[in-house]
């Protein structure tokens, strides 16, 4: 016995729908009754895949026309995405026999903020793979500062349909949203809960970061010597106050910018002269004429744990200017 030969009216029905697509199927199904609509999802819930064969038979005896090449995979969820978009969760619970629930508070943690945590890059990957009207509506729900961050890893196409229909973008129907939340937990949040090691890394990078560079290589070489994973990672993550002449002017300038003349005096105390210069560069002509005359003065009764202390509140400032983006450190290559 043939699939076409096994499948009832309301399957045949259901599979017309789904290859129509949600626009137009949205509004033939405002026509139903109850018990049609019922029997509609009843039959789609054991409906499978269909061979394109099978459903151009189908459509001919419906007597309608079927546009060629349409295929049909995965039909009870399509029907599902269908019905819930077109009609309120009431009318479905109405419709399936469902009594209505009552009202519970939703404990699942919102979607979004988790969302942000994670690199604008990541998303940006997900997002091109997608729809752009789904991820239109995914940055909409966004911060503006981190969407623009996500924004600005499309390819320029892309971005220029996602930012349209962005603006052009209505409100979006309570069961849609869902749909979209729960796909954004399955495949970014658990994906990236399960591979990101990114938490660890940065642990053990600020542990390793109070150490001085003598302590750090033994430890690091310890480390490469019992296999352990991610050192590169690691080393991107480290930084310290001799590591500041291989950081870009621009990047010099942003962390120097915001720091007290006391305290580079302090840190700049008995440095080589090309560190001392690569931070001297890096600051104001009249805040640097005050620096060079303090140090010109010598160190007597400077503690070097002083010292040591103002050059990690540097290192310290560097690293956490760079994990909210406002500069950028030099790579693991050029640090080491």
């Amino acid at each position: 016995m043939t699939l076409l030969a096994t499948l009832t009216r309301p399957q045949k029905a259901a599979a017309i729908l789904v290859a129509m697509g949600k626009p137009s199927a949205s509004r033939l199904l405002k026509f139903f009754k109850q018990d049609e609509l019922k029997a509609l999802i009843e039959g789609a819930r054991l409906l499978r895949t269909i061979p394109q064969a099978d459903l151009e038979r189908i459509v001919a005896e419906f007597e309608a026309e079927f546009t060629e090449g349409a295929g049909l995979l995965d039909s009870a969820d399509k029907m599902d995405t269908i019905l819930n978009e077109s009609l309120s969760p009431e009318e479905m619970n109405a419709l399936m026999g469902k009594d209505e629930p009552a009202a519970k508070k939703d404990t699942t943690p919102p979607v979004w903020p988790q969302l942000e945590k994670l690199e604008p890059a990541q998303i940006g990957t997900f997002l091109s793979n997608e729809h752009p009207q789904t991820a239109a509506m995914i940055l909409s729900n966004l911060a503006p500062t981190y969407a623009a961050s996500v924004v600005l890893t499309l390819d320029k196409p892309q971005r220029s349909e996602i930012i349209k229909r962005m603006m052009e973008l209505a409100s979006v129907p309570q069961a849609a949203t869902k749909l979209v939340e729960d796909q954004i937990r399955t495949r970014v949040l658990a994906e990236s809960a399960q591979k990101d090691t990114s938490v660890g890394q940065t642990r053990v990078a600020s542990v390793l970061n109070e150490l001085d560079k003598s302590q750090l290589e033994e430890v690091m070489n310890d480390l490469r010597e019992v296999g352990m994973a991610d050192l590169d990672a690691i080393r991107a993550r480290l930084f310290s106050f001799d590591d500041v002449p291989v950081m870009s002017q621009k990047a010099r300038v942003a962390l120097f910018d915001g720091l007290s003349s006391e305290l580079i005096t302090l840190a700049l105390r008995g440095t080589a002269l090309p560190l001392a210069e690569a931070v001297l560069s890096s600051i104001g002509a009249r805040t640097r004429r005050m620096i060079e005359s303090e140090l010109s003065q010598g160190s007597e009764g400077v503690q070097p744990a002083e010292i040591l202390r103002a050059r990690k509140t540097i290192a310290s400032t560097a690293l956490r200017m760079a994990n909210e983006g406002l500069l950028e450190l030099p790579s693991a290559q050029n640090a080491a």
